[in-house]
Parts: C-alpha cells; sequence; structure tokens
C-alpha cells in the first residue's frame, strides 16, 4: 500500500496505488482510504473537509471541489463494485455520493451543494417483501445537478441536461438539452441555443459587467466571440485560448466562469476572483 501523510493539514490518502497529476492541491481534513487506485489528474484541487471510501477513484484533470463537506463512500464502499470514475473539469460542492455499486460521471459535470448520489437503499428483510435496491449510476457530459437534490439508483442521466433544484430523479432522463425538476423529475423544456445576435448582446452585457468592476483597459476589446485582453485572445464559444496569460487574463476567465464559459488555462493556472 502507498500512502500520503501530512499531518500538519490533517491529510492522510492510502491506497494500493496513488497517482497525482501535477499541480494538484489538497486541502485541510482530506482522508482517503481506497483499496486499489485514487487517482488525480493535473491540476485538481481536493478541497477541506473531504472523505473518500471506496475500491477504486479515478478523477479526470481540473478537478474542483468547491465547499467543505464532500463525502463519498458510505455502506457498500468496501465492495468491489465500488468504483468511482470522473471525467475532466468537474466540480463537486458538500456532496454526499454513496458507492456501492458503480458510478460514472462524464467531462463538464456540476454537483450542487447538498445534492446526493445513492446506489442503494434498504432497511427491513427482503425475505418480508421489503424493497432493496443495489444499481450503480451514470452521468453523462456537460450534466449540472441543481441544489439538494438526489439522483437514485440505477439512473442514467445523458449529455446536456439540468436537474433543477430540490428534485428526485428516479428514472433515466435522456433527452439532451434539456430542463428536468420535480419529484420524479420531469421535463420541464427543451434548451435552445440562442441566436448569433442574441449571443453578441449576452457577451457584451457580460464583458460589460467586467469593465465596471475592473475599468477601462488599453489592453481590452472583444469582436464576437473573440475577447482580447494583454497577449491573450480567448475564445467564447469554443472556449479556448492562445497567448501568454497573466494575473489579469485569469481574473476575466473567472468572471466568464460564473457565466458557464469556462475557459482553462493550458498551463493550469487557478482561476482567479477580481474582488
Amino acid at each position: 500500500m502507498q500512502q500520503i501523510v501530512d499531518s500538519a493539514k490533517n491529510v492522510y490518502i492510502t491506497a494500493e496505488t496513488i497517482e497525482l497529476g501535477k499541480d494538484v492541491i489538497l486541502g485541510n481534513d482530506v482522508h482517503i482510504n481506497v483499496k486499489t487506485l485514487f487517482r488525480l489528474g493535473n491540476y485538481g484541487n481536493l478541497g477541506h473537509d473531504l472523505t473518500i471510501r471506496a475500491h477504486s477513484v479515478d478523477i479526470g484533470e481540473h478537478f474542483f471541489h468547491m465547499e467543505p463537506g464532500l463525502k463519498i463512500g458510505g455502506g457498500g464502499s468496501s465492495f468491489p463494485d465500488a468504483v468511482l470514475k470522473v471525467g475532466a473539469r468537474c466540480v463537486f460542492h458538500n456532496n454526499y455520493i454513496n458507492l456501492a455499486r458503480p458510478i460514472t460521471i462524464g467531462d463538464d459535470v456540476g454537483l450542487s451543494p447538498g445534492s446526493e448520489l445513492l446506489t442503494h437503499g434498504f432497511w427491513w428483510s427482503v425475505l418480508e417483501g421489503y424493497p432493496q435496491k443495489y444499481a450503480g449510476i451514470t452521468l453523462g457530459n456537460n450534466v449540472h445537478i441543481g441544489q439538494r437534490s438526489m439522483i437514485l439508483q440505477g439512473v442514467t442521466i445523458g449529455n446536456n441536461i439540468v436537474v433543477g433544484a430540490n428534485s428526485t430523479v428516479t428514472k433515466d432522463l435522456l433527452e439532451e438539452k434539456a430542463i428536468y425538476a420535480g419529484t420524479p423529475a420531469k421535463l420541464i423544456k427543451k434548451i435552445v441555443e440562442p441566436s448569433l445576435e442574441e449571443k453578441k448582446k449576452i457577451l457584451a452585457e457580460i464583458l460589460t459587467y467586467y469593465i465596471s468592476i475592473r475599468g477601462p483597459h488599453p489592453m481590452f476589446s472583444y469582436d464576437y466571440p473573440y475577447i482580447y485582453l494583454n497577449d491573450v485572445t480567448m475564445n467564447a464559444e469554443t472556449m479556448t485560448l492562445t497567448g501568454e496569460e497573466d494575473i489579469e487574463t485569469d481574473q476575466l476567465r473567472d468572471l466568464l466562469r460564473r457565466y458557464g464559459i469556462r475557459i482553462y488555462s493550458k498551463s493550469g493556472r487557478p482561476f482567479v476572483s477580481l474582488v
């Protein structure tokens, strides 16, 4: 078994194999106990008060744990099926992820505060007719789970789906680019992409707000979908950038991120708030 210990920060990571990418950040009170592989990709950030118990965990690059209190494991986390696979650029908060069966999470997935994923449920004896269910969960790419929502056993959620706050998902949600909400969660509406003129107006409003906070800047301009700041060119549609980054471009990226335009640094530079 391998171990990483930082007693000053109360960090204890134990697994048969530990693989940490470059420039990862470990907060305080991080307790991870995994039987086989624990992998955290490049630029991953594990925040404060985090507990993981599992058979194996594989987390992609640019993972960000924002709010203290993330708990992964629970009942059944010692089972061989307690396998967690998380894609790139995912954001978790103070979530509870019950891991008795495999959970697969795609790229660009956000779990809002208080949301939960449950892979098993039971209480009284099945021999007396009481229910029990063990089944894994799959979340596709670009899925957003709203605050205090619950995803139940066996559910698959497709790509590009929003689950509204305080919802309970009891069956598969497969209609892409759609919003679901309620208990049980039902289709509320389809997501319709704005016209080019609407996109230009939306981006202009965001960048006008940026200037109202930042103040006038001689090296800042935009021409949809491109944004120019110092030596950097950002593309708001492809969410990519070129050029030499600095603290000001980090701040602009952070503001855009708050509107879902997540442009990640080529070199792993963190988002930095303007205020």
